[in-house]
């Protein structure tokens, strides 16, 4: 704890009692469960947040047959054509649902005047990679195809995701460049989960992270990957830090805390686009550990980052 920012500390020892000591994802549906209720609680105290409209729809995965729950968040009075922000939430690519940054993404139109569509992607280990990635690239072409009827601007989509969903963006960074089709101008990567092999022991200045462990971090992997965690037979869409190839992709913003489990990889992997000649903007935040900002939103190094995240965005789409 002697690491950690003071403010994190009490809201940090709050989440640990709310779930029993953090979550166990020894068994998944229990968690689920528990995960769906909490956010369920959150975000019914909630007051409206006049000014934005949000839709609840669904589009095509680009798996065949497949219709992906996707939740629309617009400016209720705004010049068309918007950009927009494709938003893959956390969870360690086993729980969790567009419920997550229910709060963040209305917040996030309420401030830039832009638009948010939220993906509930299929979840491991009922749908292993590649079907979460899949339903990602599908929504983002049903947004490039439709963006006019949607009322949005097809040349400023922008991807992001939190952790597992932060991963997910970065590898569809990957699949639109190598695959073709509607490429995002920008990614928003926050504390991604890019590699599946950079689970270290931990120490002094690689802590554990407490509410989210390192054993959490391998089931949720093999979960995704089909028990191939950290072998060789790993695609990098489905972890990006394997990637050797990253001229192309696009701009980025990278925010990670020092007590982030996920910090070495972060910055490596902005080291690599930087390299590439992609324009990375890296945040690292003092005493900060993974998901800071969700369990303190109040705190200084979150509303830190919260004005970077904006500030990122706003540049993205030209405001």
């Amino acid at each position: 704890m002697d690491r950690l920012d003071p403010e994190l500390i009490a809201p940090l020892e709050g989440i640990m009692e709310a779930t029993g000591g953090g979550f166990d994802l020894s068994d998944i549906p229990a968690t689920r469960a528990m995960v769906d209720g909490m956010l369920g609680a959150v975000n019914a105290e909630a007051p409206p947040l006049p000014g934005v409209d949000i839709e609840d729809r669904t589009a095509p995965s680009q798996e065949a047959g497949i219709e992906v729950p996707i939740r629309i968040y617009r400016p209720s009075h705004s010049d068309a054509p918007l950009p927009v922000l494709l938003w893959m939430h956390p969870g360690g690519f086993v729980i969790g649902s567009i419920e997550m940054d229910h709060l963040t993404a209305r917040q996030l139109v309420k401030d830039l005047g832009c638009a948010v569509v939220s993906v509930n992607y299929r979840l491991a280990p009922e749908h292993p990679y590649p079907a979460p990635l899949e339903d990602c690239y599908g929504v983002l072409q049903w947004l490039g195809s439709n963006a006019k009827d949607l009322g949005f601007d097809a040349e400023r989509i922008a991807i992001g995701g939190a952790s597992a969903g932060g991963g997910l963006a970065a590898g569809l960074a990957l699949l639109t460049r190598d695959r073709g089709g509607v490429a995002p101008v920008f990614q928003l990567l926050v504390y991604p989960g890019i590699d599946d092999s950079n689970i270290e022991p931990a120490s002094d200045t690689v802590p554990e992270n407490l509410f989210w462990s390192r054993e959490s971090s391998r089931i949720g992997w093999n979960a995704y990957l089909q028990g191939k965690q950290a072998t060789a037979d790993v695609s990098e869409y489905a972890a990006p830090s394997r990637a050797r190839d990253f001229d192309g992709l696009p701009d980025a913003f990278i925010a990670v805390g020092t007590a982030d489990m996920l910090l070495t990889e972060n910055i490596d992997y902005a080291e690599r686009l930087s390299a590439a000649g992609a324009k990375v903007e890296l945040r690292v935040y003092p005493g900060a550990f993974h998901a800071f900002e969700s369990f303190a939103p109040m705190a200084r190094v979150s509303q830190e980052f919260a004005g970077h995240r904006l500030e990122a965005l706003r540049r993205a789409f030209g405001g």
